[in-house]
């Protein structure tokens, strides 16, 4: 895969004063010294490597960008070796199938994504066929792709008994000459073997998932896969996107044991790749694996498991505060929200004439936390004492403010300058504007935000009492288009 990245670059640069370079385990160790060298003194422009360009000994110049190709065959190891990288380093990140960890964090917005889902010229949808495994099935295919002139990848799950699986199909067909490839082979031999069936001296390649990433040989338009439920969904979608890359029907064969012999989960992933065959579908197909799977530990070494210890909703709401929290986008908790409207707010005495039942009136209106609280507050003063004068209404009403302006991150509401009324906040202008969205244009061209306040504009000449009815309607709009998990508990 490496090589046929690395010629692509060096012959689409070629026009250009740009240096190539390669490094991978095909390199001799002096070529490996050499490359590293280069590499560090800044003479490589671009280098095509294997995750050892993320070894202790690789160093870079000025690195500006990193591509990772192939995003789901890096494991946990790697991507916290990538994490440090980019902190400085643009990172773009390709994969057909991205593992359910990393498309999880794609949905819910800890990173970017875009879908390229046009398939390239001429490219045609790859038939998958499922079958129980069987010597004259598997001989039928092999033998109908070799009679159109193609060649074919037989692929098994272990390297363990390789050489009697290619033995059965030298039986099978004893006019194909067959070659077998695995990642325990010493590095000339593997690249000779490689080399040997790229360039038609083989037509069966018998392989381990050596053959899963990248590899683009035109010819191969069958894929044989033995024991499939033993391999990844990714695994499977990678496997079969080997075949039917120049336009001719393609076609998959995955094997399995008897029916009774599979689990569940086997059972959901070969029949979510049957589903899945249409040309781009590999985005769907990463989300019923996550699906399947579970999407893991966002933080942690674990790429696949389940939510179930807390729960998903309150994982989604954790996970969103932390991301609104990142952006600047998280509504800050505030101890109090003062009032300082020019308002007469208080319980008269003509009206609960009782101290004891007056001060227990003021501690209840002062330990409500919901609206709803105080509605029921304002029953019973109805029932007990009758209709409560304007005064304690508007006790009630600037309680309620307070309640709303606490928990969307207000410290205190004042006029200015008698045109004006000023909302102090220790809240940053991203979380603002995503409260300031939520209202309609008339009424968002009236807030004003700085940093450490928002300014009313023109709200300070109205009337106190209009003022706090105003604020009580505007800022209530604000609390009601938040995500519940922003809105701070009063």
């Amino acid at each position: 895969m490496t090589q046929q990245h690395y010629h692509t670059l060096k012959e689409r640069f070629a026009p250009y004063p740009i240096e190539v370079g390669l490094l991978n385990r095909f390199r001799t160790q002096e070529e490996r010294r050499t490359i590293q060298k280069r590499l560090q003194a800044g003479e490589l422009d671009v280098v095509v490597g294997t995750h050892q360009l993320l070894g202790k000994g690789v160093g870079f110049q000025d690195l500006g960008l990193l591509v990772i190709d192939e995003e789901q065959r890096f494991g946990v190891n790697q991507k916290e070796k990538i994490k440090s990288l980019k902190t400085q380093v643009d990172v773009l990140t390709l994969s057909a199938t991205p593992i359910p960890r990393t498309l999880y964090m794609a949905l819910s917005g800890v990173r970017e994504m875009s879908l390229i889902t046009t398939p390239p010229p001429s490219r045609r949808p790859i038939k998958t066929h499922l079958s129980p495994y069987n010597l004259e099935t598997i001989r039928s295919a092999v033998r109908q792709e070799l009679d159109r002139g193609g060649q074919v990848f037989y692929v098994v799950p272990r390297v363990e008994g390789i050489e009697e699986i290619a033995g059965t199909l030298r039986e099978m067909v004893p006019s194909a000459r067959i070659a077998i490839a695995h990642g325990q082979m010493q590095e000339g031999e593997l690249e000779a073997t490689m080399l040997t069936f790229c360039n038609g001296d083989a037509e069966i390649l018998v392989c381990t998932t050596i053959i899963e990433s990248g590899l683009d040989i035109p010819r191969v338009n069958t894929i044989v896969i033995e024991d499939s439920q033993k391999f990844g969904l990714s695994q499977l979608y990678q496997l079969r996107g080997r075949v039917g890359r120049a336009g001719i029907q393609a076609h998959a064969w995955l094997f399995y044991p008897k029916a009774n012999a599979l689990t569940d989960v086997a059972r959901q992933r070969l029949r979510a790749l049957q589903e899945f065959t249409q040309l781009g579908s590999g985005y769907q197909l990463a989300m019923r694996d996550m699906e399947i799977r579970g999407v893991g530990n966002l933080l942690g070494a674990e790429q696949s498991g389940q939510m179930d210890v807390i729960g998903f909703d309150l994982y989604m709401e954790m996970l969103q505060e932390a991301i609104n929290e990142i952006r600047g986008q998280a509504i800050p908790q505030v101890d109090d929200t003062q009032i300082d409207l020019s308002l007469t707010a208080f319980i008269p005495s003509e009206y609960i004439p009782d101290l004891d039942q007056k001060m227990s009136a003021y501690r209840a209106v002062a330990s409500a936390n919901t609206k709803q609280e105080l509605t029921e507050i304002m029953l019973d003063w109805s029932d007990r004492y009758g209709p409560p004068p304007l005064a304690a209404q508007q006790l009630i009403r600037i309680v309620e403010l307070k309640q709303i302006a606490k928990s969307i991150g207000f410290s205190r509401i004042k006029p200015e300058a008698k045109q004006h009324v000023i909302l102090e906040t220790p809240m940053e202008e991203p979380a603002w504007s995503l409260m300031a969205e939520n209202l309609p244009e008339h009424l968002r061209s009236r807030f004003v935000y700085s940093t450490g306040k928002v300014t009313v504009r023109g709200l300070g000449m109205l009337k106190a009492d209009q003022q706090l009815e105003h604020l009580i309607e505007w800022l209530g709009k604000m609390q009601g288009a938040l995500p519940e998990a922003t809105v701070a508990q009063v």
